[in-house]
């Protein structure tokens, strides 16, 4: 039997129980696993991972433990550019697209209103998402089980269970804030937005809105038009909320 100390910080807390939070800790284990191994027995998904630090220096997933390590696990860097010495994938963990489950179908609908690129449909199963994740989209979902299997590569769990907030905690999370472009994105179907000429728009849509609107969006996927009707105030409201997420809450990242 060998035993090695962790120590992991911010948000990957969220994953360990109450004692074991913030502070250095002992882990036992048999024969040679991997630091993956060890990650996950402990509740914390590969995915949330973004650096391993075993004895000073910066190992992958692959690593096999050995008797008196001491290894710190850290998520996702926003102000740090950690490049030189990431040695779990070759590419940031962090990418602009999404992918929701079942689920989470409202928070879908707010990040393409905010203008990210998120997929969702309804009852997609665990191996799609799976498939998506391997194709570059981060997988955002409440089932902590689907983000530990093998084969996901982009993950986050989603802490809160309400559709706003939840929105609110991808922006602070992946650092968003910046690149928000509202009214971008089809909420029906993800597809992008276009300006759609007046004269185009006018034989497709109800005569009321004919005699005063002057501007359109066409979604350039399903064809469906928008326009700023009397939802438009609503909708601009809530992107002000979440813009305003970050700012309020402040950046996640590594805490000492």
């Amino acid at each position: 039997m060998g035993r090695v100390w962790f120590r992991f910080y911010a948000e990957l807390n969220d994953f360990l129980p109450p004692e074991l939070r913030s502070r250095s800790f002992s882990y036992e284990y048999n024969g040679q696993p991997t630091v993956k191994d060890a990650i996950e027995s402990l509740g914390v998904p590969h995915v949330e991972v973004e650096l391993i630090i075993a004895n000073g220096e910066s190992v992958d997933f692959s690593y096999r433990l050995r008797d008196g390590d001491r290894i710190a696990v850290y998520p996702v860097f926003e102000s740090l550019d950690v490049h030189e010495i990431l040695r779990i994938r070759r590419t940031p963990l962090r990418k602009l697209a999404f992918a929701c489950d079942a689920h989470l179908g409202k928070l879908a609908r707010l990040l393409r209103l905010l203008g990210f690129d998120t997929f969702h449909v309804p009852g997609i199963s665990d191996a799609e998402l799976i498939e998506l994740s391997k194709a570059g989209r981060i997988i955002l979902t409440r089932d902590r089980q689907l983000l530990k299997h093998g084969g996901v590569t982009h993950g986050y769990w989603v802490r809160s269970t309400v559709p706003l907030e939840q929105a609110q905690e991808v922006v602070r999370r992946f650092d968003l804030r910046a690149q928000i472009a509202p009214f971008t994105r089809c909420l029906a179907c993800n597809g992008p937005l276009r300006p759609l000429p007046k004269e185009e728009a006018l034989p497709k849509v109800p005569p009321k809105v004919r005699e005063w609107c002057e501007e359109f969006l066409v979604c350039t996927d399903c064809g469906r038009i928008f326009w700023p009707g009397t939802h438009y105030p609503k909708l601009a409201s809530l992107v002000q909320v979440l813009k305003e997420a970050q700012t309020n809450a402040g950046k996640h990242g590594p805490k000492p």
